[in-house]
């Protein structure tokens, strides 16, 4: 194999990337920004801003739009898609699209000389896909909560308590709203599944990964839950795609990229994932024993598991892992919200947070700790009204840029252990990533070795790695070239700062269940 096509539907973009699997390059890559390129859909983050009581929706019409603009747009550089030999995707985890019965028979017989968003819109039966942000279901959550029994049923069942953004909850809302939109539906994808059904011509399955997201898919059997699939709406069950292996091959691609973009009538499509699980492939992170922080706007931990353990306190979410198995995903909110806020107090320049404040300040803070919450927290659930730190008075910059780092990691670690998995080392992605100071911490709350890994857009290049190993490729080899840490970037923990870690573990969840 040499060519594959992965492609990443995101909140805000499309993206695809282009591996040569022989030489281990990318060898291109694109991106439609919806906001920029599709101004007139007045969704310049990707969504509605306009929602009212929580409600965060998106245009599948824009996505389709954007699909053509994005491949016509390589083309027209000079991409030779005929040299493709497999393509997948990765898409925005919990969005779901909606459609009549009509979908299978227009995605068969698709126009080269037309576009997307002209054919398929006829299909829809609901005109915007509520997204991850959306949290105006939790009087649906309850229901489906109730009517299983509890939530330590749903999570024990599907991974995770009932959560507002999952799908499961999303459809019982739009079952109860418009019950005769509902009544006229008849699939619900996916974004992931509703791109990977385009591009094979027809209804294909949504994979364990992605699945795992919705509350509805039975994480030992794989398959959807009779239960949690009636908790939610009548007759869901006949309107779901099938359950499948995140390596699946769903067949040739679809006349219609043949005609229209030059794609080889031979070329191999792979069900897509999502953008979560597309991430731990990218990352390389497969495996057990290797696990992958994110800094963002939002801090996230996520890891492979060998069983699907699920988190006792309900935080915590586990996924189908593409490349089999399961793996674990643990969101927290005050991430670089936090970090900024102290960033912004004392004046300080980002390089602050190594050069002066941690090397004026020792390991372990004297003992001072913060629970670094400006917003309510989702791990652990708590709203403590602002930052809180474990002794009064007033405490200088050095003291609160270590507090506040302190604080996140060993929220971090504390919530994370019910994974069981003892991470080896880990990955550190993420804007922050490349600040030393903030990845030495994380070092020395955790005691292993910190990789800044050197992967651009790791969702786009985990679908394009799965792309090749649902064709049978190694997904060793595929990590050993496309997911590999910057040379010379590693951070080991300081001697001695596990130790002073191990003892403070303690104090700090004492201190948080104090709030």
């Amino acid at each position: 194999m040499s060519f594959v096509l992965g492609l990443d539907s995101s909140t805000q973009s499309l993206s695809a990337v282009i591996l040569d699997t022989e030489k281990g390059v990318v060898v291109t890559d694109d991106s439609v920004n919806f906001g920029n390129d599709l101004p007139h859909y007045g969704q310049p983050h990707g969504y509605d801003e306009s929602g009212a009581r929580g409600e965060v929706h998106a245009n599948p019409l824009m996505w389709l739009e954007a699909f053509d603009l994005l491949l016509g747009r390589m083309k027209e550089g000079g991409v030779d898609f005929s040299k493709v030999t497999a393509v997948s995707g990765s898409g925005q985890q919990h969005g779901s699209v909606y459609l009549g019965s009509c979908f299978g028979e227009k995605l068969a017989s698709l126009d080269p000389s037309s576009d997307l968003k002209s054919q398929l819109a006829g299909c829809l039966t609901r005109d915007s896909s509520p997204i991850w942000m959306d949290s105006s279901t939790s009087a649906e959550c309850a229901e489906i909560a109730a009517t299983l029994g509890g939530n330590d049923v749903v999570c024990a069942k599907s991974g995770s308590v009932a959560i507002e953004r999952f799908t499961g909850s999303q459809i019982r809302k739009f079952s109860k709203d418009d019950p005769e939109a509902y009544a006229k539906t008849g699939i619900i994808h996916l974004v992931s599944s509703f791109f990977a059904s385009i591009m094979a011509g027809k209804n294909v399955a949504i994979d364990y990964g992605d699945g795992a997201g919705m509350n509805l898919m039975n994480l030992a059997a794989k398959d959807w839950d009779q239960d949690l699939v009636d908790a939610v709406a009548e007759g869901l069950m006949e309107k779901l795609p099938p359950c499948a292996p995140s390596a699946k091959q769903s067949g040739v691609i679809s006349n219609y990229f043949v005609g229209k973009y030059g794609f080889s009538p031979t070329c191999e499509t792979v069900i897509w994932s999502g953008d979560n699980p597309c991430s731990l492939i990218g990352m390389g992170a497969a495996s057990p024993g290797k696990v992958i922080i994110s800094l963002g706007t939002s801090d996230t931990l996520f890891a492979a598991m060998p069983e699907p353990k699920t988190d006792p306190n309900g935080f915590g979410h586990v996924f189908g892992n593409p490349a089999g198995g399961y793996m674990s995903l643990i969101c927290f909110k005050n991430g670089s919200l936090a970090r900024e806020a102290v960033k912004e107090q004392f004046q300080l320049e980002w390089s602050a947070f190594e050069r002066d404040a941690l090397a004026e300040s020792q390991i372990g803070n004297g003992g001072l700790m913060m629970l670094p919450f400006y917003e309510p927290e989702i791990t652990p659930a708590i709203d403590t009204g602002g930052p809180v730190f474990s002794e009064a008075g007033q405490h200088s910059a050095e003291q609160s840029v270590r507090a506040v780092l302190e604080g996140q990691f060993l929220n971090m670690r504390a919530h994370s252990t019910w994974l069981g998995v003892a991470p080896e080392r880990i990955y550190l992605t993420g804007g922050a990533s490349e600040n030393d100071g903030v990845a030495q911490v994380i070092a020395n709350v955790f005691g292993v070795p910190v990789d800044r890994l050197d992967v651009p857009g790791s969702a786009t290049i985990g679908a394009g790695m799965r792309a090749a190993h649902g064709m049978g490729e190694s997904l060793a080899n595929l990590e050993g070239m496309f997911s590999q840490p910057k040379e010379g970037r590693t951070i080991e923990p300081e001697e001695g700062a596990k130790e002073v870690y191990d003892g403070m573990i303690g104090d700090f969840v004492d201190f948080l269940e104090r709030q």
